[in-house]
C-alpha cells in the first residue's frame, strides 16, 4: 500500500478516481503475487474498484500485446477475477 499511495500522490490521483486495476499474475514469484493480489483484494472489498488478473500467456494470439491493450484484451478475452488456481504436487 505504500507504494500504491506513493503511485497516487506522483500522479496526482487518489483511490476513488479509480475504477479497475489490472494485475499481471506471472510469471514471477510467487509470495510477490499472492502480495499483490491480497492488496488488491482488498481495495475490492473495501473500495469496490474492480480488478482483473492476467498473464500475458491469455492473450496467446494477439501478435505484441503491449501494456496499454491489457483493458481491451480483458474485456475481449472475458478475463476478470481469475486468481491463482495453486497446483498441489504429492
Amino acid at each position: 500500500m505504500i507504494l500504491l499511495n506513493e503511485f497516487l500522490k506522483i500522479n496526482k490521483t487518489s483511490l476513488d478516481e479509480i475504477c479497475a486495476i489490472y494485475v499481471n499474475r506471472g510469471p514471477g514469484s510467487f509470495a510477490g503475487i499472492r502480495n499483490s493480489l491480497s492488496t488488491i483484494k482488498a481495495l475490492f472489498l473495501t473500495k469496490k474498484i474492480d480488478y482483473y488478473c492476467f498473464s500475458f500467456e491469455d492473450f496467446k494470439e494477439s501478435d505484441s500485446t503491449k501494456y496499454a491493450d491489457v483493458p481491451q484484451l480483458c474485456e475481449k478475452y472475458k478475463i476478470k477475477k481469475n486468481l491463482i488456481n495453486p497446483i498441489y504436487l504429492s
